[in-house]
């Protein structure tokens, strides 16, 4: 379990600016990362086969862009975070030796919901572009989706836990050995 500490609703303002981050765009994070998505489209993995489509270059799916945006979320808003909605439109492409600033700006905040205007832009302009909702605990107990955080960090529906970090179906904790 991570000992990051989660923000809260009350903690994020409209118009509070979230730090850059400035990821570099290897050859191998854009082929791994197609990979890890099964998107093996040859533009993100072939060098030749790229060029000869119009490409100078292999360069990132919108697969590893979606990811990327929600780790620079979670990375500033911390990990009891909720991520509810990503909507992005993709610019310019990532290619290899680039590398993408990633910046954002809280823009809406209203019934639990925080909306954060992202942009992730190289040398050639804007890469991706875009809003992410989000759900903040309202306080450091609190999980989105109800119950109480476990000790593995897991919610439980009716809010209390075993040592294991199970619920039983009445909520109540049991121990090891006892009759079930």
């Amino acid at each position: 379990m991570s000992t990051r500490t989660t923000l809260r609703y009350d903690d994020v303002e409209v118009g509070d600016q979230l730090p850059p981050l400035d990821l570099p765009v290897t050859r191998t994070l854009i082929v791994s990362t197609a990979i890890a998505t099964r998107d093996y489209q040859d533009v993100h993995h072939d060098p030749s086969l790229a060029l000869e489509r119009g490409s100078p270059d292999i360069f990132m799916n919108i697969l590893t862009t979606n990811g990327l945006v929600a780790r620079y979320i979670t990375d500033w808003s911390g990990p009891e975070t909720f991520v509810r909605a990503i909507r992005i439109r993709l610019g310019a492409p990532n290619y290899p030796g680039d590398t993408m600033r990633m910046m954002g700006t809280v823009s809406e905040k209203a019934d639990g919901v925080v909306t954060v205007t992202v942009k992730g832009s190289n040398r050639l302009g804007d890469h991706v572009t875009g809003t992410v909702d989000l759900a903040l605990p309202a306080q450091p107990s609190d999980v989105p989706g109800g119950g109480r955080a476990t000790k593995s960090g897991k919610a439980t529906k009716a809010g209390k836990a075993t040592k294991a970090g199970k619920a039983t179906k009445a909520g109540k904790a049991k121990k090891k050995g006892r009759d079930q």
